[in-house]
């Protein structure tokens, strides 16, 4: 598979020739290879021209855009080239039928509630102090399958994610990340700056993984497809935050790979500074690189593999030829 790149620096990206070149505001440059890149994901402020994004384009290389404070921009979705009338309408169907789309939304969240339990149970074995959350999940678990409304369902899916916040103390154990409650845009603290970075990657990867399917992003189940740009790129990230961006998170602290001094508060909140910012995804992509045993398909599979399995699975449900069922890891 070819390569997500992350920009970091200030600078430019022009076309030269049929490579991507990019220049920094000190001088420095540097040629990519556009047969090994799928994505750009530019957290720098970078400038760009229409013969860059026209090179992009023919190429499929799908750019995402992080502003100053490590926030998701926007994107640059290439025209799709897979998308189809036929699976739009499918989509679309799955979407006005409402116990279609009821039946996608609980599988997105018994995907996420389960990855959650594994991800508590994975701890709780290495006698951590997480087992009265672990319950709390378990029981919350419980009432997803009974509720008829999408609203409740959100809720429910709300108070299995604050159970589980609320154990990340006890796992990692670490003074200086201390969870305090979840709070967002912007972060008050060290532990949610890294939750709120972690999920816009997240994000931005499934959505271009849905680039290279027939899936249309716009249409999401779980997720209330309105005035969003993307929603489906949500609904499948909930399933692989616990098991991808949380593991990361976990993994960072642990080995001490982030510390206090890889944050600066500003505009009243705590930002990730870029040796934070590097750390984080050296460290995700190494996760996203890891290869597990997949028990459908008999062979090593890869984490960035897997996010798209999970989307042609979702599209053989859509065709009706398969029930959509979640990934759930298997630890």
């Amino acid at each position: 598979m070819r390569k997500t790149l992350y920009i970091f620096s200030n600078g430019q990206l022009r076309r030269k020739d049929n490579t991507i070149y990019f220049e920094s505001e000190e001088g420095e440059h540097k040629y990519i290879p556009v047969e090994d890149t799928s994505e750009l994901m530019v957290l720098g402020e970078v400038d760009i021209n229409k013969r860059f994004l026209e090179f992009c384009a023919q190429k499929e290389i799908v750019i995402h855009y992080f502003n100053y404070y490590g926030y998701y921009s926007g994107t640059f979705y290439p025209r799709e080239h897979y998308n189809s009338g036929y699976m739009i309408l499918r989509q679309a169907e799955h979407y006005l039928n409402a116990e279609a789309r009821l039946y996608l939304a609980k599988q997105f969240i018994h995907g996420a509630a389960r990855n959650i339990r594994q991800v508590l149970k994975y701890y709780l074995n290495r006698e951590k102090n997480v087992g009265e959350r672990l319950e709390e999940v378990e029981k919350l678990s419980g009432r997803i399958e009974s509720t008829e409304d999408i609203s409740q369902l959100m809720a429910i899916e709300g108070n299995i994610r604050d159970q589980y916040y609320r154990a990340f103390d006890a796992i990692h154990e670490n003074a200086d990340f201390i969870f305090e409650g979840r709070s967002k845009r912007p972060p008050q603290n060290e532990m949610n700056t890294l939750i709120s970075f972690g999920n816009g990657i997240i994000y931005s990867t499934v959505l271009s993984e849905i680039y290279h399917t027939h899936l249309d992003p716009r249409i999401g189940y779980l997720h209330t497809t309105n005035f969003r740009r993307f929603t489906l790129n949500l609904d499948v990230a909930e399933i692989f935050k616990p098991i991808v961006v949380d593991r990361t998170i976990f993994t960072l602290i642990s080995k001490k790979m982030v510390s206090k001094k890889d944050f600066k508060r500003e505009a009243g909140g705590l930002l990730l500074k870029e040796s934070g910012r590097r750390a984080f995804i050296e460290e995700l992509e190494n996760r996203l690189k890891t290869t597990i045993n997949h028990r459908d398909i008999g062979s090593p599979v890869s984490y960035r593999r897997l996010l798209r399995l999970e989307l042609y699975k979702l599209e053989k449900h859509l065709m009706g030829e398969t029930i959509y069922e979640p990934f759930v890891t298997q630890w």
